[in-house]
């Protein structure tokens, strides 16, 4: 019975189709102006340029942008592609048609039915550059129609035509051969005259919108069919993989899974420029998230796992790409790499992700070549952050500022960092006076994702379990304190009693023991600190500086942390009270199961979604919780 019930959920798995979650996300906007890129918008397959639907009826036929992505956001045109049709000189009014406009999975589609007529518009990405437009009417009157159909535009930035082809700063567009083209140096048309349409017949016609970051490049002329079915069996392949592995999720669930799917996929870059390998930006919507991070990739990466395993590879490949010779990753790397920032790394998670994508891949040549950068890049941390050589490491900096410091734990701004000095370990490594339980606690778990991945390879001479045994020992002692019954950074004149998610990592870890645990989980679930309407903020609701609005990490719900949290409670047996925060975070943060944006983080007292829209490790993991990805770890209690 149990094989039969397991082929019936592979089967409905496999049919999951697209078109079951229109509009997950609302992709509706005015032409945008000036220099905000808030929008919700489309991008797929890697590409560095997205589109939006139309918000109002006056822009029926109209996609807005492209939005280029490059440095910065930047859009090229508020609508650079809109739709005209005429009939004996008079426009028809697309204004007043009936409308159906949908955003699915994977293509943008606007329809319309007017005078005898449906016109239909599709979009979708063909490749990691180049778009296709694809439009059709069909004539479902009773005798021929003659139209002239047009598309117009402009541009903010000046454009040269030639033939059939526009250009402008690295954006092509291709009409096709019989397009009567008009431009001058910000507005074009492109004409089609006298198209005949019989009873019942059909004119369509693709053009091609691509963008080349760095590049001069002809855009591939595609047969739009053959495009449209290699995208919905890619798109039906991303659903149907994540849902064999959430059969059990609720429609309402399905449906925030799948916007979680999009909003990785539309912040995917594909390799260009300076960035090497396929990447994951932060998030679309905020300039200064145009580039690829560190601890980013490690969690896009274990989320990325679940649907798409090849980006969940190169957005860690990404990373390594630049790796230096002593074995450190950079803070964040750009399509610029003169801009990549050397000053910090990030926490380390590297090897987690590795053994999450083995997970799912059973990739043993993938492991083969992570395992010798994961080593080095393990060492390099004691190499380079344990200041009195006494095994637990600090967070620190290659140019002796604090700020870099604070960004190197990823919690920029947290309250714990506050008095923390710098000291010199040697001529490029400080390090804060203070040692991190979430440092150390992620460097246990590496030591055991290292061991477990060389076991897979057969290489028996590193002693990481042996080291994790005696690191367990330590965080066990050094930073748990017994009065307040949670875990807290220390200096060397005490612990830096400041209650953060810091203090529940080693339960996430399974470093805690169950006493610990215990005591840990009563903070957790007091209504005063950590069980606010939005679960397990990033500072005590009780202290004195919680500030979510302003705070940063000084009180918002990140996604990441309260992941770490329930999965850390369900190692210990709490799983009703994992399973009841699980259910506040669903209910509570803003949107969550509407057709609005996942969130940066989400302020714990009203649920309001705060700072970057369309965030990706927020969507890793909401991937990861509703699938109950964290329900079996590799540690026991």
């Amino acid at each position: 019975m149990r094989i039969w019930i397991l082929l019936l959920l592979t089967v409905q798995a496999a049919t999951a189709q697209r078109y079951r979650y229109p509009d997950v996300l609302d992709l509706r906007t005015a032409p945008p102006a000036g220099e905000s890129i808030e929008a919700n918008v489309f991008s797929d397959m890697g590409a560095w340029h997205a589109y939006a639907l139309p918000s109002g009826k006056e822009n029926n036929g109209a996609f807005m942008g492209p939005l280029l992505m490059d440095m910065q956001g930047e859009w090229l045109s508020g609508s650079f592609s809109r739709l005209a049709v005429r009939e004996n000189g008079v426009p028809l009014n697309l204004p007043a048609a009936k409308a159906n406009i949908k955003f699915y999975p994977g293509l943008l589609q606007q329809q319309f039915e007017i005078a005898g007529l449906v016109i239909c518009q599709q979009l979708l990405f063909a490749s990691s550059r180049e778009a296709l437009l694809y439009t059709k009417i069909t004539n479902s009157s009773r005798y021929p129609r003659m139209l002239d159909v047009e598309y117009y535009g402009q541009t903010k930035k000046r454009m040269t035509a030639e033939a059939s082809t526009l250009r402008v700063n690295g954006f092509v567009t291709v009409f096709p051969k019989d397009t009567a083209l008009q431009a001058d140096s910000f507005t074009y048309k492109a004409l089609w005259k006298n198209v005949v349409i019989q009873p019942g017949g059909s004119y369509e016609q693709t053009q091609v919108q691509a963008y080349y970051p760095g590049e001069t490049r002809q855009p591939f002329q595609y047969n739009f069919k053959t495009a449209l079915k290699k995208n919905e069996a890619r798109w039906n392949g991303y659903l149907s993989r994540y849902f064999s592995l959430a059969s059990h999720l609720t429609e309402i669930k399905k449906r925030l899974a799948v916007k979680c799917i999009i909003t990785l996929i539309t912040n995917w870059r594909s390799s260009a420029k300076d960035i090497l390998h396929d990447g994951v930006f932060p998030s679309v919507n905020y300039q200064g998230f145009y580039g690829v991070w560190s601890w980013d990739s490690w969690k896009q990466a274990a989320g990325l796992a679940t649907f798409f395993p090849q980006l969940a590879k190169d957005n860690v490949r990404s990373m390594f790409d630049y790796q230096d010779d002593h074995g450190m990753v950079a803070d964040c790397i750009y399509a610029d790499k003169r801009e990549n920032n050397w000053r910090d790394t990030k926490p380390p998670l590297a090897a987690w992700a590795v053994w999450e994508i083995y997970l799912h891949t059973k990739d043993k040549s993938f492991v083969k070549e992570m395992l010798p950068k994961l080593i080095a890049y393990h060492e390099w941390w004691y190499a380079n952050r344990d200041h009195d050589r006494n095994g637990l490491c600090e967070y620190g900096a290659t140019d002796g500022t604090r700020i870099a410091a604070a960004w190197e734990s990823g919690m920029d701004n947290a309250v714990r960092f506050d008095s923390a000095v710098m000291l010199q370990n040697n001529n490029s490594a400080w390090s804060l006076n203070q040692e991190s339980v979430d440092l150390n606690t992620y460097l246990y778990a590496e030591k055991l994702y290292l061991a477990k991945l060389s076991s897979l390879l057969d290489n028996k001479q590193h002693t990481y379990r042996q080291q994790a045994e005696k690191l367990l020992r330590l965080i066990r002692t050094q930073f748990y304190d017994e009065h307040a019954g949670y875990f807290y950074d220390t200096r060397a004149n005490g612990r830096v009693q400041v209650d953060g998610p810091e203090g529940w990592i080693p339960l996430w870890a399974g470093v805690a023991t169950s006493q610990q645990a215990k005591r840990v989980k009563e903070k957790m679930e007091d209504p005063a600190k950590f069980n606010t309407k939005v679960p397990l903020p990033t500072l005590a609701a009780d202290h004195v500086a919680f500030d979510p609005m302003k705070g940063y990490w000084r009180g918002p719900v990140w996604l990441d942390q309260f992941a770490f949290g329930t999965s850390g409670l369900r190692k210990y047996g709490y799983d009703s009270l994992a399973a009841a925060f699980e259910k506040q975070l669903l209910e509570n943060a803003a949107g969550m199961t509407a057709n609005e944006p996942v969130y940066e983080n989400y302020h714990p007292l009203t649920g309001k979604g705060l700072n970057a829209k369309n965030f990706s490790w927020s969507a890793a993991h909401l991937l990861m919780i509703l699938k109950n990805k964290y329900r079996h770890g590799i540690y026991s209690k």
